[in-house]
């Protein structure tokens, strides 16, 4: 995973290391996984809103299940990435990400790695389905978080893959992101204003549906830090967001006890995350 330190504090910067031995409970639904909380959760300045309805784009399904998918967004995707993986791979998905800490993004300056990186790998990778995940970075106004939005879209459908947006969980508005909370607020509608205007190659998944939209709540399954997720929170939306791309392409996802265990849980992402 490609990392962009520049201009974000320490704080932000996770230096991942191997972690010990890490146990994950089994899956027993869609949303009923142990959430990793912790006693020094707080709670947040407020929630990302109840945002727009849970999948934005054409009426009609796609019939051709998606061979090859790219991961974007920041380090709360990063923490999800190994679960994505794990579930795609039980699908028979190739998975890439390029999740980067620290950055990720599509708007402003800290987005010009992402600029710079994304052809590459849209030609090496050749994607049919990008997934990005909104990052706690995308601030602007909303004509500035669209005309990201729109960019994207027209690189990646560009390369003839369709663009799948999705609304970041709720996490803890702190010091750091508490003067862009505004622009927090704004980036999930920005983002299905976009995708509603080519319904056929932009999807929106808003995943409030998932994670409500309190970062104080058990159902929002955020670390100790209050946001990021540690491996049940990142299992809980693989499997949801598996199950609505199955939705979306027609396909049938594979169970999660056949992935919801396994090496992935051990990944260093988890960590500097204080995950149990």
């Amino acid at each position: 995973m490609k990392n962009n330190e520049t201009s974000v504090p320490a704080g932000r910067r996770q230096k991942a290391t191997v972690a010990a031995h890490i146990a994950v409970v089994t899956l027993l639904g869609a949303f009923g996984l142990t959430a990793c909380q912790g006693a020094e959760a707080t709670k947040s300045a407020g929630g990302l809103g109840e945002g727009p309805p849970a999948v934005s784009g054409s009426t009609a399904e796609n019939s051709v299940k998606p061979s090859k998918l790219l991961w974007m967004g920041d380090s709360i995707s990063a923490a999800q990435a190994p679960a994505m993986g794990a579930a795609m791979k039980a699908d028979g998905v190739e998975f890439k990400s390029m999740a980067a800490v620290g950055g990720g993004g599509v708007i402003g300056e800290i987005a010009a790695p992402t600029w710079e990186s994304l052809p590459k790998e849209l030609s090496s990778f050749k994607p049919d389905v990008v997934a990005y995940q909104i990052t706690t970075y995308d601030w602007g106004t909303p004509a500035e978080q669209k005309a990201g939005y729109k960019k994207l879209a027209r690189t990646v459908n560009g390369t003839g893959a369709e663009l799948v947006l999705v609304s970041a969980p709720p996490f803890k508005i702190d010091d750091f992101y508490k003067a862009n909370e505004a622009a927090i607020r704004t980036a999930p509608d920005s983002a299905q204003d976009v995708a509603s205007r080519n319904p056929d190659k932009i999807h929106f998944l808003d995943a409030s549906a998932l994670w409500g939209t309190d970062s104080a709540a058990a159902k929002a399954q955020r670390s100790k830090d209050g946001i990021h997720s540690c491996q049940q929170g990142s299992a809980a939306f693989a499997q949801w967001f598996d199950e609505e791309l199955g939705k979306q392409y027609s396909y049938t996802p594979a169970p999660a006890d056949q992935w919801a265990t396994g090496p992935w849980t051990g990944d260093k992402v988890y960590g500097p995350l204080h995950c149990k």
